[in-house]
């Protein structure tokens, strides 16, 4: 991928279409797709290097080989996520909303968090998409952008005894009494991982509640067992061989999800608490609701931080990122062989806004969409009888109920996107 300039260039784009030339098709009953705001997560990737060493080190055994390095996307991530641009940009178009050839720069927004996995999952996305299009995603230079590391930086720093006490009430009141609960699942793992007879320590470990120097709160103990479960999918979704997946005891995706209660425990103690979420997500919901008001009775043209009105945002972040959003907006699913609320590789979740044709008012279904474990293992290829999975939000108020899915009048439904951001954890922000 060529290098773009330090700050966010946009996308490179030719062509002779304009958003006035698109013809929005109506559902069968009176709605059309007028714009998507969508956040995925990167596609499969190894381990990254500090999980490889814990995992090593807890364990005394060789882990997989993977033939990229630590933390970047591979080959099969690649051709998963360029599949799933494909779908998605086969929907898109039937809609309307995307067209037929090439976007111009007034019809497309991609932008990526700035690490190796999020850019090449960006670019993945848009070749299956926009094939032959020669089209690049935007990202920021350097390591942090506001969007997708705010848990990172000074501008959203968590209060520790605020966030501590939040932990400690998800834990139900100690981090020992977690441990107790969660001890016949690290046993389980203690019987996939550790050889016999050798010095494996994983299991061993009291679990110890630590922030660490980028302000980020971690339960040491539980992160070994979380980044196995994690890594055991990976290894499934990449299609390893059976015998090499879970060290050969998880042979199907059932298997693997029955693994990873550990990974959702760490997720739902650091991740899933309101507190934590807003802090590390409100910059990037700010920026989603702003989207979703442009065009709108509600949108402000060109204020200060305002985002450009196109008909498809498409942001490429990290599973921290969507699960942030998820807590903030009260969003639980359960697909396929997966654990709950679990995101996948390529999971995207979708602000999706309609206007009715008879009313012209405004509609957003949010809804959560990803591969099945399988169909990334196997490169599936997504049609109409081998769709993803997608699960829509349930929200209470006036929604109908349509043949797009569940729709919630805008205003209303923007209540609920912008309920739980922090004024105090935004700072000022621009894509151009």
């Amino acid at each position: 991928m060529k290098t773009l300039p330090p700050l966010y260039t946009g996308l490179l784009l030719a062509s002779l279409f304009s958003p006035a030339a698109l013809a929005q098709t109506p559902t069968s009953d009176g709605y059309v797709l007028d714009k998507v705001v969508q956040v995925s997560r990167h596609g499969v990737r190894p381990p990254t290097e500090s999980n490889e060493k814990l995992l090593t080190s807890v364990t005394q055994r060789k882990w997989p080989t993977w033939l990229v390095p630590f933390g970047n996307l591979t080959g099969h991530g690649y051709t998963g996520a360029v599949e799933m641009g494909r779908y998605r940009g086969e929907v898109l178009r039937a809609a309307g909303l995307i067209p037929q050839g090439c976007p111009d720069a007034s019809q497309l927004l991609i932008h990526a968090s700035p690490l190796q996995r999020t850019k090449a999952t960006a670019q993945a996305l848009l070749d299956g998409m926009f094939p032959g299009c020669g089209l690049q995603p935007g990202y920021v230079s350097g390591k942090q952008d506001a969007l997708f590391q705010a848990n990172e930086m000074p501008f959203a720093a968590l209060d520790p005894v605020k966030a501590k006490a939040e932990i400690l009430k998800a834990l139900g009141g100690s981090v020992e009494a977690a441990q107790a609960r969660y001890k016949p699942f690290e046993e389980k793992l203690r019987e996939v991982v550790c050889l016999p007879a050798t010095d494996c320590s994983y299991g061993k470990q009291d679990w110890i509640l630590e922030q660490n120097a980028k302000g980020r709160f971690a339960i040491k103990g539980l992160s070994a067992g979380a980044n196995m479960g994690e890594v055991f999918r990976l290894e499934y979704s990449q299609g390893l061989p059976l015998d090499k997946v879970a060290f050969g005891n998880a042979r199907t995706a059932a298997e693997v999800s029955s693994l990873m209660v550990l990974t959702k425990a760490k997720y739902d103690y650091l991740n899933d608490i309101p507190y934590i979420a807003s802090r590390g997500a409100s910059e990037l919901m700010n920026q989603i609701a702003l989207e979703l008001k442009q065009g709108t009775p509600l949108g402000q043209k060109d204020g200060p931080g305002t985002p450009p009105d196109v008909p498809l945002m498409l942001l490429v972040a990290h599973d921290t990122n969507i699960s942030y959003l998820r807590t903030m907006l009260g969003f639980g699913w359960k697909q396929g062989d997966y654990i709950a609320n679990n995101i996948p590789p390529v999971g995207t979740l979708q602000f999706e806004r309609y206007r009715e044709v008879k009313t012209g008012e405004y509609f957003l279904r949010i809804a959560f969409e990803a591969q099945s474990m399988d169909q990334i293992r196997n490169l599936t290829q997504l049609t109409g009888t081998q769709k993803p999975l997608k699960s829509d939000f349930q929200s209470a108020g006036n929604c109908r109920k349509t043949s797009a899915g569940l729709l919630c009048p805008l205003k209303d439904a923007l209540v609920k996107v912008e309920q739980n951001i922090d004024p105090t954890a935004l700072t000022p922000y621009t894509f151009n």
